[in-house]
C-alpha cells in the first residue's frame, strides 16, 4: 500500500482523532479511505444521474400525461426496491 502525506488545520486533525476515539474509525488513514470511498461513489452516482439527465432531454418532448409518467416512474422503483 503506498504511503501518501496530508497537513491538516488542528480542528479537522482533532476532529478525526475524535472519529477515532469514538471508536468510528480503527486510524486516521481508516477514516480518509472511507472519505476516499464515499466520494468516489458520490461520483459515480453523479455521473449515472447526470447520463440519465442528459438521455432525457435529447428523447424530446412526450405525449404522456404526467400521471402516466408517474405511474410509470413508481412502477419502475417498485421494481427496483423488490430484487
Amino acid at each position: 500500500m503506498a504511503t501518501m502525506n496530508i497537513s491538516l488545520p488542528e480542528p479537522m486533525r482533532d476532529w478525526v482523532q475524535t472519529q477515532i476515539e469514538e471508536g468510528m474509525y480503527s486510524s486516521s488513514s481508516d477514516y480518509v479511505r472511507d472519505l476516499i470511498r464515499r466520494d468516489q461513489e458520490n461520483r459515480r452516482q453523479h455521473r449515472l444521474l447526470q447520463a440519465a439527465i442528459t438521455e432525457g432531454l435529447k428523447s424530446g418532448l412526450s405525449d404522456r400525461s404526467m400521471d402516466d409518467v408517474l405511474k410509470e416512474a413508481q412502477a419502475r422503483l417498485a421494481g427496483l426496491n423488490a430484487d
